[in-house]
């Protein structure tokens, strides 16, 4: 095994990584999550009394 060999290893295996995560990122069931997550800035319940820096 060579230097190349190595490299398109490692080539492949962050192919099917990445392609494993945008699967999971982009997969139906998780819209639910990220709507709420995307409510976050919006929440009237969360604390602002100023001990927070811009």
């Amino acid at each position: 095994m060579d230097v190349n060999d190595l490299r398109s290893l490692v080539t492949l295996v962050s192919l099917v990584l990445f392609t494993g995560l945008m699967v999971w990122t982009w997969w139906p069931r998780r819209r639910a999550a990220y709507a709420a997550a995307a409510q976050l800035p919006f929440d009237g319940e969360a604390a602002n009394d100023g001990s927070s820096r811009p």
